[in-house]
């Protein structure tokens, strides 16, 4: 998974749009937070001093005299708690509720207060302070009346007043969930992006590693049967001996070639010019593998039924050619001395079948060739790709049967 990226001036931002790993206050949360103190701090002066005046200017100091004190001491006490404001907006909310029923002074704290859970709470809980503020708004215009202004016009100046400020904290509210539903986005996609380049990766490298089991298996079961025809006949002639020496060097030579060029491929940088093309067998290459076979000692006999054989897809060739080839090193590995068949039948529109058989081998083999155990595996997947179907194990004659069949349309 891909890391968050941070911005390149993080106290710029609102510490929500910061990724971090606790929610701090980035430089900017501590200007506006100073800034929303000042302000409230400031109201909490103009209120007091122009209610203590004869002649106010807000007519703010209609009320009991004893409530003056007790509202400077409550809007001084809002204004202290707005530093709370980020970590427990709701329960701050909730603690200066009952100020909304006298208090002055703590008006532009409750705002800054209900601002906060509008933009940073679920809108529900935000809209219940609203319905509140707005039902302790009758109390208030009782105990404080204005006498130049109608009930119902305070009513409407203190509805108008909620109303910006619940629109202008929605207004933030839905700019920060775009910006954070983007990043979301944004991380989601690089993080499918790699997830697919990984896919990608994992797919290319099972594909490199079946060719290496297919291409070295059969190589180096030619290279084992040969010394294993050394090892027990240590008498033969000169020129035989000679002849599967040549054999071994030139089969130990073309594995060399084959491993070069896988290991080519795997330290390869993606898209570069120099990644090496591995050719690629046919079915064509059918004959050359059985011929390899034949002069490793092994009985091979062929059957060719293939019309249009020119006319077979690449892909479909080079799978059946795997096939073939992974059959033979299985019959070298556990049947040696047996003879193989390989039959190889089919027309365009009525598929490829690839059979190979032997009969089943009688006590252990001569010679114990190690393996993978994963060549029949490779093999099925191989045929799975590409749209086929694969068969193998022991026939009701007791011979050992590996049988697939590949799809071969008809091109127009």
């Amino acid at each position: 998974m891909s890391s968050a990226v941070v911005p390149d001036h993080p106290w710029l931002l609102p510490g929500s749009l910061v990724p971090a790993r606790s929610p701090r206050r980035t430089p900017r949360d501590w200007f506006v937070d100073s800034l929303l103190f000042l302000i409230a701090l400031l109201w909490v002066a103009i209120a007091h001093e122009d209610a203590v005046r004869p002649d106010p200017e807000f007519a703010l100091n209609i009320g009991p005299d004893w409530l003056l004190g007790i509202d400077l001491l409550a809007g001084l006490l809002a204004t202290g708690a707005l530093w709370l404001r980020r970590r427990w907006p709701v329960g701050l909310a909730v603690a200066t509720a009952p100020l909304t029923f006298f208090s002055v002074t703590a008006g532009a704290a409750l705002l800054i207060v209900l601002f906060t859970v509008l933009v940073h709470r679920p809108l529900p809980v935000g809209l219940t302070l609203v319905g509140w503020n707005m039902v302790a708004s009758l109390p208030y215009i009782a105990l404080r009346p204005d006498p130049a202004m109608p009930l119902w016009a305070a009513m409407a100046w203190t509805v108008l007043f909620l109303g910006i400020v619940v629109a202008w904290a929605l207004f933030v509210r839905a700019r920060r969930q775009l910006v954070l539903s983007l990043r979301d986005r944004a991380e989601r996609a690089e993080a499918e992006q790699q997830l697919r380049l990984d896919q990608a990766r994992h797919l290319e490298r099972g594909r490199i590693a079946r060719e290496m089991h297919d291409v070295l298996a059969h190589r180096i079961s030619l290279l084992s049967l040969h010394a294993g025809a050394l090892e027990f006949r240590p008498d033969a002639p000169p020129a035989e001996v000679a002849r599967a020496a040549g054999v071994i060097r030139a089969s130990a030579h073309a594995a060399l070639q084959d491993l070069r060029e896988v290991i080519g491929v795997l330290r390869a940088e993606v898209g570069s010019e120099a990644t090496p093309e591995r050719p690629q067998p046919t079915l064509g290459d059918v004959p050359a593998l059985v011929a390899e076979s034949r002069e490793a000692g092994v009985r091979v006999s062929v059957v060719d039924e293939v019309t249009e054989s020119a006319e077979v897809p690449v892909a479909i060739g080079r799978s059946a050619y795997r096939i073939v080839q992974e059959g033979l090193t299985n019959a070298r590995k556990h049947a040696p001395g047996a003879v193989v068949t390989v039959r190889l039948a089919g027309s365009p529109g009525d598929g490829l079948a690839v059979e190979i058989s032997n009969p089943w081998p009688v006590g252990g083999p001569a010679t114990a060739i190690p393996g993978a155990g994963t060549g029949l595996v490779g093999v099925a997947e191989r045929v799975s790709l590409a749209g086929g179907r694969l068969d193998h194990g022991r026939d009701a004659d007791g011979d050992f049967r590996l049988t697939a069949w590949l799809p071969w349309a008809v091109v127009p």
